[in-house]
């Protein structure tokens, strides 16, 4: 079952900053960059690959967290004179920055991705890169892949382009911003047509099969009055989701390129087994979820309300559809077998987050040579077969972060609970160990382990669970029935 992210918000207490600094260690995650990283940084900022098309004309946006300053895309709709409209998405140029086979790069090849802690982030790029001369932040002039993406009047692709341009950005928002503009009506068109244009992206996504699974986030914050931490779930919003569709989007025409191309790096996942589509069809009955033969499961799950405890119980069910993904390259025009990831139903491909993601930057550049028809850097070629076991690894580190984090800022913000007596839902169920399982507390925001001393455990149904063990040292929360 998928975790949910953390965040801290305000100052994190000592201890916890402690145990997490120790958390760090413990899993060798490589924090401070070495001394001649950050020397390669500098010179590069001093002396960027700076293209020489000049879009700074657009007045892109960002739409990120509040606090994120490592800004990877810039967004600008229009509508198209004839109809339809025009998606111009520019994504942060790291490689006008990291020289291939320099320190930077070999860099990037030892982290793969940014690991995300709820006190901090361990970058992929050093800060002047990643928070600085890279990103997209407003008001700044930076190298950029500068997207194009005509829309008809359905939203679907007519054509796609990228190319490299100077850009500027002129707003940064956030998710609750832009939600407030569009719900009131004070949006203008450019922001507003996110909306628009994200809502015929989702209903087509609907149409071909694609799901997206909106999972809360659990964040840590401040008590009343500045008091003691506590958890709290951050629910997403239609905001979070048009601003999505557009990462899908050209993710979806980058994969088209590569395959017209015929090389490239697909993010793909294969349909679920019989087995697993069978289980989870069990599961809708003991949740009492109704799923008619004639439905197909993603038109189930668009239907579920999370609010209700089945049916959120069953929505983090469904996620066990949506494992087993990973990155497909290709070269030479010999296409692979596997071009589709299930939950997009799309091929679909990895190059919207260069800053926090290594294959990205692979991407781009195989996009580019793509659409001004010339072949492929070579040390882009000569990464290729590497790629797919690099980012595996670092999927999987950045994997154990996660849980890490979550069960050690839960048990320490429980370690003073232990015996009380929580209300919580059954959300998942071990199918050989029904006694086995995990349940989500309304208050406070946790999802930890049950163990039933002998009763099967009712998935879906509101119990009452005693807390019997929290121990930040081992990281380890355990509830039993009450």
């Amino acid at each position: 079952m998928p975790r949910r992210r953390l965040r801290v918000s305000g100052a994190a207490e000592a201890p916890l900053r402690g145990a997490l600094r120790e958390l760090r260690v413990r899993l060798g995650v490589p924090e401070a960059f070495p001394d001649g990283v950050l020397a390669a940084a500098e010179r590069a900022v001093a002396a960027p690959r700076l293209p020489q098309a000049d879009a700074t004309d657009i007045p892109f946006f960002t739409v990120d967290p509040p606090a994120s300053v490592d800004l990877d895309q810039a967004a600008h709709l229009s509508r198209r004179a004839g109809g339809g409209f025009r998606v111009r998405y520019a994504i942060a140029d790291v490689a006008a920055y990291v020289t291939p086979h320099g320190p930077l790069d070999a860099e990037a090849h030892r982290r793969v991705t940014t690991l995300y802690f709820p006190d901090e982030k361990v970058p992929l790029h050093p800060a002047a890169i990643s928070e600085g001369a890279a990103s997209l932040l407003p008001g700044r002039t930076r190298p950029a892949l500068l997207w194009t993406v005509d829309l008809d009047a359905d939203g679907r692709t007519e054509s796609a382009d990228v190319r490299r341009a100077l850009v500027r950005s002129r707003a940064k928002l956030d998710y609750d911003g832009v939600q407030r503009a569009v719900d009131t009506g004070t949006a203008e068109e450019p922001l507003a047509l996110l909306a628009e244009v994200g809502r015929l992206r989702e209903r087509l996504e609907a149409e071909r099969g694609g799901i997206s699974l909106d999972v809360p986030e659990q964040e840590i914050v401040r008590g009343p009055d500045g008091g003691a931490y506590e958890l709290a779930y951050r629910a997403p919003l239609p905001a979070d989701g048009w601003n999505a569709q557009l990462s899908l989007l050209t993710g979806m025409a980058a994969a088209r390129l590569m395959l017209d191309s015929g090389t490239g790096v697909l993010r793909t996942l294969p349909t679920a087994p019989d087995g697993a589509v069978g289980r989870l069809r069990r599961t809708a009955r003991a949740l009492r979820v109704d799923w008619p033969r004639h439905l197909p499961y993603a038109a189930l799950v668009r239907s579920l309300d999370p609010r209700l405890p089945h049916h959120a119980a069953f929505l983090q069910e469904c996620t066990t559809l949506l494992r087993g993904a990973g990155y497909t390259v290709f070269s030479g025009g010999e296409v692979p077998e596997l071009t589709t990831h299930a939950a997009v139903a799309a091929p679909y491909a990895h190059c919207t987050a260069p800053l926090r993601r290594l294959v990205d930057r692979y991407a781009g550049e195989l996009c580019l040579a793509a659409c001004a028809g010339t072949a492929p850097p070579e040390w882009v070629l000569a990464a290729l077969p590497e790629l797919p076991g690099e980012m595996a690894e670092g999927t999987r580190r950045g994997n154990t972060v996660e849980r890490a984090c979550v069960d050690l800022v839960e048990a320490a913000l429980l370690q003073d609970r232990v015996g009380e007596v929580f209300d919580a839902v059954v959300v998942d169920v071990k199918e050989r160990r029904p006694a086995v399982g995990t349940v989500q507390l309304t208050d406070p925001a946790v999802v930890a382990r049950v163990e039933s001393p002998a009763e099967p455990l009712p998935l879906g149904e509101r119990v009452r669970v005693r807390l019997t063990r929290a121990d930040p040292a081992g990281a380890t929360v355990l509830f039993t029935p009450a």
